[in-house]
């Protein structure tokens, strides 16, 4: 008998028909062995291995899988929003409106506000692609700017910006009269004098609104580069509420120099009260509200200082004032410390006022002053019975005193606030609008 070894094949190497028929049944299963075996390889990496659950996997040049059903990165939108003044500038423009554009898309919504959470207003472009602000923004002031847009496949991009304006360095204020909340008479103007010359008018002018209530048509007359008077055609009506509107601040009054005001003031005209002083007569007639209410003895210029003719408005008013003829350039003429109840007529140096130093025969008899008008009164002001107190009391600013007769030419419409004296179209020849 031959010896057979372990695996049924005959000592020698050949295999016996058993043997074979044995190998034969047992291939299929160790060739299934070796296929599952695989799998339990170190790393799992096995060529044409499947990959982790959820995806299919691809190898890599050096054999590494890679999931190909991973999600993939967010979209960007393609809309890009630009900010102008840039963000971070801190001396931006503030002549020039803030604006906000969009490439790529459109823009949805657009808001710049102050520090103070006011916000600018604006408008949007018709394509929708640019927004401006209606106004520039305030000179030195902090700006924040927050913009939305949608590219074609409605992805949305968002912009953020902060900006500061500048502040300038030369400016220029409006002093104006009458002062707010003040009572005046019918005669009074808005009278603004700016502290640096103005060369461009008309954009000053445009910043300066007047109004009235009743409304009557106002207009402005420049009577020269730092003074901007407004009036109506003629006397205001009383109890009319009048308002002036400055909105000075950044506008360019001449170049480099900017406004720093942005108020209202508010005033009324009370009674309606004007004076017609006849030097030939030498007597003041007083009519408030229509009716004749005093009558005054008075005494003029003298020939030799006439007394300037024209209507000319009451600009102050004084309980006691010293005069000196060294202001109104006559030397040494006079030097009253004390002269009673003044009001002045013109800014050269007319006034209306009480007189205790003269004879009282020449009030109603004659004209001797250096060219103002006086009524008869007394030492200190205290009496209030005499005429030139009685007719202080019932005087306020913006009244009107008309002086004819007087030999002398009329008033310059600019000598104080007696615009009164210049025609209609001419007054409105010096507007800039």
């Amino acid at each position: 008998m031959t010896a057979r070894d372990g695996r049924g094949r005959a000592a020698g190497g050949h295999w016996s028909r058993r043997g074979v028929l044995a190998g034969l049944i047992g291939a299929p299963v160790l060739l299934l062995a070796a296929c599952n075996d695989s799998k339990g390889d170190e790393g799992g990496n096995a060529a044409g291995g499947s990959g982790s659950s959820g995806g299919s996997g691809s190898s890599g040049a050096d054999g590494t899988g890679t999931a190909s059903g991973a999600s993939s990165p967010p979209k960007t939108s393609a809309a890009v929003i630009t900010v102008t003044p840039a963000d971070g500038a801190t001396a931006a423009s503030f002549s020039d409106p803030v604006r906000v554009a969009v490439a790529g898309g459109t823009l949805g919504t657009v808001e710049v506000v102050d520090s103070a959470g006011r916000a600018l207003a604006g408008e949007l472009s018709a394509d929708g692609t640019v927004w401006t602000s209606a106004t520039a923004p305030v000179s030195g002031t902090k700006y924040t700017v927050t913009a939305t847009a949608a590219d074609r496949d409605r992805l949305e991009a968002n912009a953020n910006a902060t900006f500061t304006t500048a502040t300038p360095a030369n400016t220029f204020v409006g002093y104006f009269t009458p002062e707010d909340g003040s009572v005046v008479g019918v005669g009074m103007p808005v009278s603004i004098n700016f502290s640096k010359p103005v060369t461009d008018r008309r954009a000053v002018q445009q910043a300066i609104t007047v109004i009235a209530e009743p409304g009557v048509e106002i207009v402005g007359h420049w009577f020269s580069s730092t003074r901007l008077d407004f009036r109506p055609q003629e006397y205001w009506a009383k109890g009319t509420r009048v308002t002036l509107k400055l909105r000075l601040k950044d506008v360019q009054g001449a170049k480099g120099v900017y406004g720093t005001q942005s108020k209202d003031v508010r005033f009324t005209v009370g009674r309606a009260q004007t004076s017609v002083a006849d030097l030939a007569a030498k007597k003041l007639t007083v009519t408030t509200d229509g009716r004749v209410s005093a009558v005054y003895a008075i005494s003029g210029g003298s020939p030799e200082y006439r007394t300037w003719g024209g209507r000319m408005v009451i600009s102050e008013q004084f309980q006691q004032t010293r005069m000196n003829s060294q202001t109104v350039g006559l030397g040494s003429e006079y030097d009253i410390s004390d002269v009673p109840h003044a009001q002045r007529l013109t800014t050269s140096g007319t006034f209306i006022h009480g007189n205790y130093w003269s004879s009282p025969s020449i009030f109603g008899g004659q004209n001797t002053s250096h060219g103002c008008v006086g009524l008869q009164d007394v030492k200190g002001a205290q009496d209030q019975g005499a005429d030139g107190a009685r007719f202080y009391k019932s005087s306020m600013v913006g009244d009107v005193v008309e002086v004819v007769n007087s030999g002398d030419r009329t008033v310059e419409p600019s000598n104080g606030l007696n615009g009164w004296n210049m025609g209609w179209a001419a007054w409105k020849a010096g507007s800039a609008v």
